[in-house]
Parts: structure tokens; sequence; C-alpha cells
């Protein structure tokens, strides 16, 4: 075969790739939705095999006997590598993802018809009809602020992301705040990062305790270890004890979950382990708006060799999943009584958090959070008040 003809077929097969591609990329985007990404796998082995398959005829391969054995061997191989990720895209696809994405806070909606924020029993002692402090805050608190906004605020509709009472997730919250979009935040204690990044915006960050709640720990429902030591979370985690028998469990390797920089229950992991290093966190490849790959940190998914954190009210009220189990820490379970006691090892305050707000009410909104009836709601709501 000439080398002219070689390039040729070569120019024409890569024609060809590109023409195929474009219905297939097409077909992928628009009918195949997030829940049946396993799929994807299988239109990529057909594209490869479709692309073979050509490459092999335009240059006469399927005309030899051993050209037809490769052919049938390579096609055998795609179709096998196709179906082992897919397969592994479907199982994993089966299983509970435990992530902010799953919860409905539209539910805890202040003023709402069935909304789940908690009600005073008798009216509110503060309330405020105009100029109203802008809120935010972390997932796991906003049914308790929606509820003090229930009984102070003016009724009305307030959106979740856009509105004065606000949930954008710890690590947004903290954004806002340090901005100034926000007047205050409802969250766990400020990462390193965010301490440096609201000096380096002039700004102060004054925290108010405001309640108490476990940090939590929590594994499939299969697995057989029902406690562990502070240490051996710390060997977890800084990858000092990478198998579950080291702890007690069936020989099977731990697949340790983690969250995001400057989220609230990652601060939290780190306040945790102190100066022992955390390893490096399970990440996925996700394809980002630009087509570039990026790493990102993996959300919880309940094998049964997996553990990961969170706090206990976000867990055991507002994900409900029966397919998990909180661990014990020191052999003591994570309640409301055992936050209150102090004898739960992890349970920690959290906070208002403000950073300088020139709003007039902001100052009689805290005093009236740690006034009777502000503490009455966060009891109500399930976390464990300041005193």
């Amino acid at each position: 075969m000439k080398i002219d003809m070689i390039i040729g077929n070569i120019i024409i097969i890569s024609v060809l790739a590109i023409i195929l591609a474009l219905p297939l990329l097409f077909f992928s985007f628009l009918y195949i939705p997030p829940n049946m990404s396993y799929i994807i796998p299988l239109v990529i082995a057909l594209y490869v095999f479709l692309v073979a398959l050509f490459s092999f005829k335009t240059f006469g391969l399927m005309k030899r006997t051993t050209g037809k054995k490769v052919f049938y061997g390579l096609a055998a191989a795609i179709a096998v590598v196709g179906l082992s990720f897919a397969i592994s895209g479907l199982y994993k696809q089966s299983l509970d993802i435990v992530g902010d994405a799953e919860v409905d806070l539209q539910q805890y909606m202040p003023f709402e018809k069935g909304t789940k924020a908690v009600k005073l029993d008798k009216p509110a002692t503060l309330k405020l009809e105009s100029e109203l402090p802008i809120i935010d805050g972390a997932t796991a608190l906003y049914p308790m602020y929606a509820a003090f906004a229930q009984a102070i605020y003016p009724e009305k509709a307030y959106q979740i992301y856009d509105s004065e009472v606000m949930s954008n997730m710890t690590h947004i919250a903290y954004e806002n705040l340090i901005s100034g979009k926000v007047d205050m935040i409802f969250v766990a204690g400020p990462s390193a990062d965010q301490i440096e990044s609201a000096k380096l915006a002039g700004k102060e960050l004054k925290l108010t305790p405001i309640g108490k709640e476990a940090f939590v720990f929590f594994v499939n429902s299969k697995n057989s270890v029902q406690d562990l030591t502070m240490n051996e979370i710390k060997g977890i985690y800084s990858g000092a004890i990478q198998n579950w028998k080291e702890v007690g469990g069936k020989s099977k390797a731990i697949r340790a979950f983690q969250r995001p920089e400057d989220s609230g229950s990652q601060t939290a992991l780190q306040n945790l382990m102190d100066d022992v290093p955390i390893m490096d966190p399970p990440v996925e490849n996700i394809i980002d708006l630009m087509g570039g790959i990026i790493n990102q940190v993996s959300a919880y998914t309940n094998y049964n060799n997996a553990i990961g954190f969170t706090f206990r009210y976000y867990s055991t009220e507002m994900v409900r999943n029966d397919e998990i189990r909180l661990l014990q820490v020191e052999g003591i379970e994570p309640t409301v009584d055992s936050i209150r006691s102090g004898d739960y090892p992890i349970a920690s305050e959290f906070y208002a958090v403000t950073a300088g707000s020139d709003n007039p009410h902001v100052e009689a909104f805290i005093d009236w959070i740690l006034s009777e009836q502000g503490q009455e709601i966060i009891e109500k709501t399930g976390y464990v008040s300041i005193e």
C-alpha cells in the first residue's frame, strides 16, 4: 500500500471518527441524565468499536484470517472494558450517597404551609419589620435559623438562595459574610483559611456561641464496628489505620470519605486531628463547564467498607438514612443528653458570626437568640442550648 494511500485512509478514518463522535456526544448530553451516567462507558465502547471496524475495513485487514482474529479479539476487549465500567457505575449508583444535595430544605422554609420549622408557644419578645438582617449559614443549621426568622421576621416568602434568610452552605456563607453580602451567618467555627480571608479583607470575625452539637462518624449499617476511640479515628484519617480488622471489624480496606475544604464538617475534622496530618481524600474526576477535568472530593458513598462524618442533627433528622449508622466514640453514643452532659467527646459549639455589619438590628437579634425564647427554638429544633 502506497504512502499517499495510507495517508488518505488515515484522513478518511479521522474525518469519520469526528463525524461519529458528534451524534454520540449529542446523544450523551441530551438523553443520558446524571443518574444514568453509567451508560456513558457503553457509548464510548460503541464509538471505539465502530472506528476500529471502519479502520480494519479501510486497510483491508478484515480480508485476512489473522486480521479478523485481531479484530474480534479487540472487539471483545472493548466490550469487556465498556461493560466493566458500566457495571461499576451502576453498582455505585445503587448505593446511598450522603451529601447536602439530598436534603430538601424547602420543607423548613419559614411561613410556608406545613413547614417543619418549629414555632414558639408565645409571641416573640422581639419583632423586626424593616431593615431585616440578611442571614445565611450551614445546611445543617437552616432548620434552626429559619425558625428564628419565622418567629421575629415579617411573614412573607424567603427564598432559600436569594432572600434575607438564605442557606448557601458553610464555605459560601463565610464568603458572603466577609464580602459584606450578608449581616450574620449561623455556622461551625471558621477554618484557618476563612480567618485569613477575613483578615485580608480587613474584617474581624466575631463568634457568639449559641448552641452545641455533636460531630459524628458513620458507617454502613452492616459494618460490625460499633465504637471507635479518638486515637482510632485519628489513625483512620491519617492513614495509619487502613483496614477495619485493626479496629475490631472484618478484613476490609477502609474507605475514609472527607468533605471539601472550608466546609463546616471538614473544619471540624481538622480541629479534631489537631497536629496529626490528614491523608488525601478520595476524589472523583468531574468535567467542569470549560471542558477540563478537575478533582472533586467524593461525596460519601455507602460502600460496606466506608466511613464518613457529619453533624448529629443533620444525619439523624434531616437525612434519616437507615442504611448508615452512627458510631459511638469512646463508648459514648452521640445523643442530646450526652452532648448536654459533656460525656460525648466531640461535641462543640456552633455560632452566630458577624463581621462588622452596620445593620441596626444585628445585636438585638443575637441577644434574643441567647434569651429564653431563642434557646427554646434551638432545643425544639433538636440541638442543645448553650446554657
